[in-house]
């Protein structure tokens, strides 16, 4: 281990009721770019989440009983806490994750303008009834204690995701970091401890067993993950038990339409950006590119010769475009998705090089998969890499088919310059969002969501906010002058009479 990797082999601990904590189990986190440890992080035990749960409880009920404005001006110091530490953060996660320098900078100069957005936010009682000595109204309740799953490949970007409106509606939050990537959650939520009061927001380094215990942990109320598909069932099947509040984000299998009059060099730079963009590691990369018949060849050539001048490497390079993959999970996979695809005889338009000499960097070259049939599995799985299967197609209705024909419904995005073709392709699209002619373009006010294996609730703007609180109903008669009368009861129909019993 060199001298600048050894400064961060100590020093991260989990927060427990605004302190830190060890734990007697630890586990060394790896650099993907080396293959080798590079920092040491506790794993929390079943008494340590039991005494975050207690101290998240106690503080409870003063957070909640703050103003929005007060909890608001909590988020923004934490925008201007981020943007104080933000080239420290830059260079931890290129060291944990892998991400290039840009890509890095990408998600950390996101942070601020993110909490900043979700503290305008707010959520006004409405009146539904006023009468002389009686009022009906429908206000917004915390959950209480929650916690959260932060993924892998925005360790930052979800730290804010999770814990602004969750905080903001008055709940407090228990974040469960990455096992494979947990140092920035972990220094995060410590620098946090500033500006939040104790309890309020906590964080535990853990794996699987952590997870479980807090999906089945009785008392906390509401648990939102970002993780693959496979994991979102587990967590619905643990969660069921309990009848608990929950958001799953999830995986995708985003289509990209190009269109026979779509600028080929400039869409081209588009897709592989959209394919590639942190080593592929995005829910919402694009995982399937459908490009017309017209001009499937010279969109192809041109995504080619631009993957030739990419270079796949060291992030601290200031010449590298990708990193490494940031697991060996994931690296094992994609190589076995590669193996398959020469097994199967298709056709590879490029295979370029990676990676650092003498390296054991978890790294994948860029792959480009000329017209693979769409059963193939690099088409009809998430790879999660810089592997890019390219599809051509002819007739709309049958790219519509083959865009819908899959259990993820994440996003989708189309490319060209007919309008009136576009929406028509764009409203049989069965995804959570449609970008035309860009991709990624997120605001904090525009909904996150999957349908299908993609997700369950919504993420970000104030769709997201809703998922933090409960609607209560709130009726108040001012007095008991006066004599109580019995609602009358309302006569079943007679097609209410015939199903009477189907329930009973």
């Amino acid at each position: 281990m060199d001298i600048a990797q050894a400064r961060y082999a100590s020093g991260f601990t989990h927060i427990i009721d605004g302190k830190p904590a060890t734990s007697p189990t630890t586990t060394w986190v790896i650099n993907p770019s080396t293959g080798e440890p590079f920092a040491q992080v506790p794993i929390a035990t079943k008494a340590q989440l039991e005494q975050t749960v207690a101290a998240a409880e106690r503080a409870f009920t003063s957070w909640s009983a703050k103003t929005w404005q007060e909890r608001a001006d909590v988020l923004r110091a934490l925008a201007v806490l981020i943007e104080r530490h933000a080239e420290s953060f830059v260079e931890l996660i290129m060291r944990e994750v892998g991400k290039d320098r840009h890509s890095a900078t990408f998600e950390v100069g996101g942070a601020p303008e993110g909490l900043s957005k979700s503290a305008s936010h707010k959520l006004e009682e409405e009146v539904v009834t006023s009468e002389p000595g009686r009022t009906s109204k429908i206000r917004y309740r915390p959950y209480g204690v929650c916690a959260a799953a932060i993924a892998f490949n925005f360790p930052l970007f979800f730290c804010i995701l999770k814990l602004s409106h969750a905080l903001l509606a008055g709940n407090c939050l228990i974040l469960k970091t990455s096992p494979t990537a947990p140092c920035v959650s972990l220094k995060f939520v410590e620098l946090a401890q500033s500006v939040v009061p104790p309890g309020v927001l906590s964080v535990l380094c853990g794996g699987d067993e952590l997870g479980q215990w807090l999906v089945q942990h009785p008392r906390i109320m509401r648990f939102s993950f970002t993780g693959s598909t496979a994991t979102g069932k587990a967590v619905m099947r643990e969660a069921a038990a309990g009848v608990k509040s929950l958001t799953l984000e999830l995986g995708g299998n985003d289509p990209a339409i190009v269109l026979p009059d779509a600028d080929i060099k400039k869409v081209a730079q588009h897709l592989l950006i959209g394919a590639t963009n942190n080593a592929g590691q995005q829910c919402f990369a694009m995982k399937r590119i459908f490009i017309h018949e017209d001009i499937y060849d010279a969109v192809r050539d041109e995504i080619v010769a631009l993957a030739k001048q990419a270079k796949v490497g060291d992030p601290f390079d200031a010449e590298t475009i990708i990193g490494p993959v940031q697991n060996r999970r994931v690296y094992e996979k994609l190589k076995g998705l590669v193996a398959d695809c020469k097994a199967r005889g298709y056709n590879i338009a490029y295979e370029g090089e990676a990676g650092m000499a003498g390296s054991k960097g978890y790294f994948i070259p860029i792959t480009i998969i000329d017209n693979p049939p769409d059963n193939a599995r690099i088409v009809r799985e998430e790879q999660f890499g810089p592997i890019i299967p390219l599809l051509k197609w002819k007739d709309d209705n049958e790219v519509v088919v083959r865009a819908n024909d899959t259990e993820y419904g994440l996003n989708a995005s189309i490319w060209g310059s007919n309008m009136v073709r576009i929406q028509n392709i764009a409203d049989k699209l069965y995804v959570g969002t449609v970008w035309i002619n860009e991709w990624a373009a997120m605001h904090p006010d525009l909904p996150f969501l999957g349908v299908k294996h993609s997700g369950v609730g919504v993420e970000n703007s104030k769709h997201g906010f809703l998922s933090w609180v409960y609607p209560q109903a709130y009726v108040c008669r001012e007095s008991l002058n006066g004599a109580l009368t019995e609602p009358e009861p309302e006569q079943p129909s007679r097609d209410a009479q015939s199903r009477s019993g189907l329930w009973a």
